[in-house]
């Protein structure tokens, strides 16, 4: 029984060091096996069902809320007294995006254009497409600082023009027509005679060339060859840089397309993407860590260089001519309009412009944007994006629609862009990365406990058997001391 006992100890501490030996294993292989796993389902490849459908299709829902600044005093600015404006909104509508005339090529990159559509959801909006909103007229307003510089007989007859087609310097239209286009024979006569001066061949609207249109022939890297370029940007629409700006820097093309980047982020990662609708790349930087249900995130935020002017933030000086700093100057991709890209309500721009203009409140909650990240995979679990556009506007001699109009950035509309993970993807993300993840660190620490846990229980139980074992010897030779003393004594 002694021996039995002894062998069974024995087995057990070495059960027990094989079971610390697997857990220290797992501590090890574990983190190379999950890198791995998250490699392979990163990469853009079609063989990928979940990771392919959700770059394909991103059926995350995303929605574009719209902010209107309808001015109050029309007359007064024309008389050179300070806007007044009151936030309208938001209008919202649903994005539907979906990637088309998808092709691989050999060099282990994918081109595609990705096709947008916006719905409007009136259960989500403070008002209909309905409502009426005055705002700066782009045609007029615009146009006259655009031609300030060309001979006064020639902008006396650019004024008579707009009289003649009845354009004044606002505009008081319906949501849904300066959102997706209006008639004006001022638009058709230009389309006519000067063809290509304006953005589109139909209605003018602010966004009439987003909806049912596509961004652009993207080709990326499917990170086949490299992990680290997944997403990132090879060409965009043939091109390797841009001929927007003034410097090589500024016109780079840099990071992603703007929906997901490369894997095993750290704090100081940046993430750099490159946005068509502002006609360069931007770069967001780390704010904080942080939880949405239960999953790991890092919080993105924009700099406050992103729209610093020259003067402020030195490689900024190839978006220039700049004004005050908070401002990006589009104008050179956007016919040479004057309009101005910022953060809503002049957030994290120089203050002076809010003294130009009465009603502009900005906070970081409500104005500033971010971009909450997945750091491990490199996708995004909530994002709202938030830019402003602006008009600039002044007087300008011969063309009296502008009356005496100060010299002011004018805010026109702001929109936000967002749309966070939920539902079955959200399941299936936090099952995937973070319950089978957590399941395999318990794993491993729990052999190592169950093993140094039987080592020491096999190690007391051993010595117990053995201590055991040695009593009857013992128990013996006493009987054969009493067996001799009785032997003497009766001899006697």
């Amino acid at each position: 029984m002694a021996v039995n006992g002894s062998r069974a100890a024995v087995g057990f501490v070495v059960a027990g060091v094989l079971a610390a030996f697997f857990g220290l294993v797992l501590v090890f292989v574990g983190p190379v096996i999950i890198d791995d796993q998250i490699v392979k389902n990163t990469v853009i490849d079609p063989q990928n069902n979940v990771s392919y459908t959700m770059w394909k299709d991103v059926p995350v829902p995303f929605f574009m809320s719209v902010y209107f600044f309808n001015i109050l005093n029309p007359k007064e600015i024309l008389k050179g007294e300070k806007p007044m404006v009151e936030q309208r909104g938001p209008y919202v509508y649903r994005k539907q995006i979906q990637k088309d005339n998808i092709t691989f090529h050999d060099n282990d990159t994918v081109s595609y254009r990705e096709y947008r559509k916006y719905f409007f959801e009136p259960s989500m909006s403070v008002g209909n497409e309905s409502d009426v909103v005055m705002i700066p007229n782009m045609l007029v307003l615009g146009a006259a600082v655009m031609m300030e510089k060309l001979p006064y007989a020639v902008r006396l007859m650019i004024s008579s023009t707009f009289k003649a087609f009845n354009e004044g310097p606002f505009l008081n239209k319906t949501v849904g027509e300066l959102m997706w286009g209006y008639d004006s024979k001022l638009v058709d006569f230009l389309n006519k005679y000067l063809p290509g001066m304006l953005p589109s061949s139909g209605k003018f609207g602010l966004f009439a060339e987003f909806n049912n249109s596509n961004t652009g022939l993207f080709t990326i890297f499917t990170g086949k060859d490299d992990i680290r370029n997944v997403h990132k940007v090879d060409s965009w629409n043939g091109l390797t840089e841009l001929t927007y700006w003034r410097t090589p820097q500024c016109n780079m093309i840099n990071g992603t397309a703007g929906q997901m980047w490369p894997p095993f982020m750290t704090k100081e990662t940046t993430l750099p993407f490159y946005s068509p609708d502002a006609c360069r790349s931007l770069e967001l930087v780390y704010q904080r860590s942080g939880e949405l249900k239960g999953i790991p995130l890092y919080r993105y935020v924009a700099p406050k260089t992103m729209f610093a002017n020259g003067t402020d933030y030195a490689p900024n000086e190839g978006f220039c001519p700049c004004r005050q700093s908070g401002l990006l100057n589009v104008s050179s991709c956007r016919h040479n309009s004057p309009c101005f890209i910022s953060h809503p309500h002049f957030f994290n721009a120089d203050p002076v412009l809010l003294d130009y203009v009465q009603g502009l409140h900005p906070t970081e909650d409500e104005h500033g944007l971010f971009i909450d990240i997945h750091p491990l995979t490199g996708v995004p679990l909530n994002v709202s994006i938030r830019l402003q556009l602006n008009l600039y506007m002044k007087k300008v001699s011969g063309i009296t629609e502008t009356g005496k109009i100060s010299e002011v950035v004018m805010p026109m509309i702001w929109f936000e862009e967002s749309g966070y993970i939920d539902g079955p993807i959200l399941t299936t993300f936090h099952t995937n990365l973070v319950v089978l993840p957590a399941i395999m660190e318990y794993m491993q620490y729990g052999f190592i406990a169950l093993g140094l846990a039987t080592i020491v229980i096999a190690t007391l139980v051993y010595r117990r058997v053995k201590a055991t074992d040695k009593e009857p010897v013992n128990g013996s030779h006493e009987h054969e001391r009493k067996e001799k003393y009785i032997v003497n004594n009766s001899e006697n």
